[in-house]
């Protein structure tokens, strides 16, 4: 009698824990239970008793319940890793413990749920060319590039270098016609999903041009209009401390400027990317005064990883160095690895 009793306790405590789980609350009244896989981009990946996995959009979320601690990044507030529980409409909880307290927050505060670990992402490119006759010259072109975005925040690093060398014709003696190579470094912090705050520093030295570094710090803010995996778009304004120093002039520049610039890019087709940006710093003292530079870049996958490139760069400086022209335009052709 004993082990009939305990068989039907044991079936018991099986079938209850069976009924247990995650669970969400749509707000068309369907009810899921299952397990919260993630949440993502605004969609969540649910593995449904019933249906198996599934993807609901958090517009169409009610109320949810996590049977164990999951974690949760909102848009105002700390990650929390803790249980969830279901609430009143467009609401929800979380249990307390020993650090922090029961608390309700809205569904659509949710920015994630158990997000992918952020990792950095980028490319590396470089181009060489070779020419031995009637002329003869080298050059060596380089790009570098790393970012990283997470739910609240983006770093991104660039780096671009290039050096060109040419035989005159008539001595012999060889002419570096291009010495050049610029460094960016940005850091963006989202105060909601399109708004958000950067910070900038830029620094540029070019032996042709006479500049012996221009040193570039803003900070301002930008609005996100399209993020996706086929397009972005996003626009700048901010202030800017400039400072240039050329190897002919005695005298170095510095003053404070706006900051003004957007960054887009494109997939034209599977296989064919296209990126531009812009950034205007005009002295806030006289308009007239500016430096202006943009980038824009071609970008073809060949295989797996490995793409080719044709990327152009253009500045415009309106007190250049004494000799020196006001507009630089560079090229850049290569290939390139991306990770």
């Amino acid at each position: 009698m004993r082990w009939k009793i305990l068989i039907i306790l044991t079936t018991l405590v099986l079938f209850a824990q069976t009924g247990f789980g995650d669970e969400i609350l749509l707000k068309n009244g369907d009810h899921l239970t299952g397990q919260i896989v993630k949440l993502v981009d605004g969609k969540m990946i649910f593995n449904s008793d019933l249906a198996g996995e599934v993807t609901v959009e958090l517009a169409n979320i009610q109320t949810l319940g996590s049977d164990e601690p999951i974690t949760i990044n909102l848009r105002y507030g700390p990650t929390l890793k803790q249980k969830i529980i279901t609430s009143q409409a467009d609401r929800f909880s979380i249990a307390g413990n020993e650090t922090i307290k029961a608390q309700e927050f809205a569904v659509s505060d949710i920015v994630s749920i158990n997000p992918p670990v952020p990792k950095w992402t980028g490319s590396l490119s470089a181009g060489l060319t070779s020419t031995h006759g009637n002329t003869k010259t080298e050059s060596i072109t380089g790009s570098a590039k790393v970012r990283k975005r997470t739910d609240i925040d983006r770093t991104a690093m660039s780096a671009d270098y290039a050096k060109a060398k040419q035989d005159d014709p008539a001595t012999g003696q060889e002419e570096t016609i291009e010495d050049w190579w610029r460094a960016k470094a940005k850091y963006d912090y989202f105060f909601s999903k399109k708004m958000y705050g950067y910070i900038d520093g830029r620094y540029e030295k070019d032996a042709v041009a006479e500049l012996d570094r221009r040193v570039t710090i803003g900070a301002g803010y930008g609005y996100q209009w399209i993020e996706s995996a086929d397009m972005n778009f996003s626009t700048e304004i901010g202030l800017a401390s400039l400072y240039e120093k050329y190897d002919n002039q005695t005298d170095s520049n510095s003053e404070v400027s706006a900051q003004i610039g957007y960054n887009f890019d494109k997939k034209l087709r599977k296989n064919l990317h296209f990126i531009h940006e812009l950034t205007y710093y005009p002295a806030l003292d006289k308009f007239s005064d500016y430096y202006l530079t943009t980038t824009g870049e071609l970008r073809a996958d060949v295989m797996k990883d490995v793409f080719a490139n044709f990327k152009t760069i253009i500045n415009h400086d309106d007190t250049p160095a004494i000799g020196s022209h006001k507009t630089d335009v560079k090229y850049f052709l290569g290939l390139g690895y991306s990770f």
